[in-house]
C-alpha cells in the first residue's frame, strides 16, 4: 500500500494530462495565459505509471489540466487506463464531441466546471466565450452514461455568491451533483484574498434559509462534504479546503503533465519522474519513487498557519 508517514493509506492518482486551457479564469490564470510545458508525458508513460500505481494500490483515477479533453490522445489514453474508478475533470469545452467516445474508451464518469449560469458573467469570468458549450458538453455527458456528474462551482465574494441558489435548483432539477467549492490559494499571485473567499459555514447558511439541510454521513477521504436537500435529490457538497481543511484523510498523490509527482496540492517541492521513466528505471524503481514521495508528505497544507506559502505553480500547472 501508498502509506505516508502519518499512516494515511493513499488510493487516488490525480493525473494532470496537460497544463493548456483555453480558458484563462480569473482564479486560476492571469489574462495573457502561462509559458506551457514543452515536455510533458507521453500516453504509455502515464499508462506506466497509473498501471505501477495501481499494483501499489492505486484505486480511482482522475484526469485533470490544465484541459485534459485538449489532449489529441485523450481517448487513447482513457483507454489504457485500468482502473475501478476512471474520472475526469474538464471545463466542459470540448466534452460534447467526445463524451461517447470517452465512455466507450473506459471512462466512468465527470466533473464539469460551471461557475455561473449567466454567459456574461460567464465571458466575464473566463475572458472567453463558450458558457452555452459548456452546458451542451455537460448534458451530453450525461446522455453518454458518464455519470454521476459532478459539478465543480468556485464562489467569490461579489461575482457569483449570489447565484449559489440558483445554481442549487438547476442543478436539482437537472439530476446534477452541485459542489461549492472554497477559493483556494492557487491562482495567479496576489489573486487570491481571504476575505473575497465565499466559506462553507456562508454556503451552508445560504443554503438553510431555502431548505431543510441534512448532512450526509459516508465521507471517508473525499473532498466534499455531502448535504441532502429538503431529503430528496441529488445531494449538494461543500468542499472547503481552507476553513474546513481534511489534510487528516486525505489519500491522493499528483503527477503533474511534465512528470513530477506531488504529495500535496498546497506542497512546494515535487519529485520528477522522467529521468527513471526514460532512462531504463523498472517497475520496481518506479514503486520506489512513489513510496519516496510519500514518505515526505506533511500532515497538512498549513493555510492560514504563520509561514504559509502559496506553491510557485498555480492549480493549472498542477493539475487538479
Amino acid at each position: 500500500m501508498l502509506t505516508d508517514g502519518f499512516g494515511r493509506v493513499h488510493r487516488d492518482l490525480r493525473v494532470s494530462l496537460t497544463d493548456r486551457c483555453q480558458l484563462r479564469c480569473t482564479y486560476c490564470m492571469p489574462a495573457e495565459g502561462l509559458p506551457w510545458a514543452q515536455d510533458v508525458l507521453t500516453a504509455d508513460e502515464i499508462a506506466r505509471v497509473v498501471r505501477v500505481a495501481v499494483r501499489e494500490g492505486i484505486t480511482e483515477v482522475r484526469l485533470t489540466g490544465g484541459e485534459p479533453l485538449l489532449r489529441r490522445d485523450i481517448v487513447d489514453i482513457v483507454a489504457a487506463i485500468d482502473v475501478p474508478d476512471l474520472s475526469l475533470t474538464t471545463n466542459g469545452m470540448g466534452l460534447a464531441r467526445l463524451a461517447d467516445e470517452l465512455k466507450a474508451a473506459g471512462l466512468h464518469r465527470v466533473n464539469v466546471s460551471v461557475d455561473t449560469l449567466r454567459p456574461d458573467r460567464f465571458r466575464m469570468l473566463t475572458r472567453r466565450g463558450g458558457h452555452e458549450a459548456v452546458l451542451d458538453g455537460l448534458y451530453a455527458a450525461r446522455a453518454a452514461g458518464l455519470t454521476p456528474v459532478k459539478v465543480n462551482t468556485v464562489l467569490m465574494r461579489g461575482v457569483n455568491d449570489d447565484e449559489i441558489l440558483e445554481l442549487v435548483a438547476w442543478a436539482r432539477a437537472e439530476e446534477l451533483q452541485l459542489r461549492f467549492i472554497e477559493h483556494m490559494p492557487l491562482g495567479p499571485e496576489g489573486s487570491w484574498e481571504r476575505s473575497d473567499m465565499v466559506t462553507a459555514e456562508e454556503v451552508l447558511e445560504v443554503l438553510g434559509s431555502a431548505y431543510a439541510v441534512t448532512p450526509l454521513d459516508g465521507r471517508e477521504s473525499a473532498p466534499a462534504e455531502l448535504w441532502q436537500l429538503d431529503g430528496s435529490g441529488p445531494p449538494v457538497g461543500v468542499i472547503a479546503s481552507v476553513t474546513r481543511p481534511f489534510c487528516g484523510d486525505c489519500d491522493r498523490l499528483r503527477l503533474t503533465a511534465d512528470g513530477h509527482l506531488r504529495s500535496c496540492l498546497f506542497a512546494r517541492d515535487e519529485d520528477d519522474l522522467r529521468p527513471l521513466l526514460r532512462g531504463g528505471g523498472s517497475d520496481d524503481a518506479l514503486a520506489e519513487f512513489l513510496h519516496a514521495t510519500l514518505a515526505r508528505k506533511g500532515a497538512g497544507h498549513g493555510i492560514g498557519l504563520p509561514g504559509f506559502q502559496q506553491p510557485e505553480r498555480t492549480m493549472s500547472e498542477i493539475g487538479g
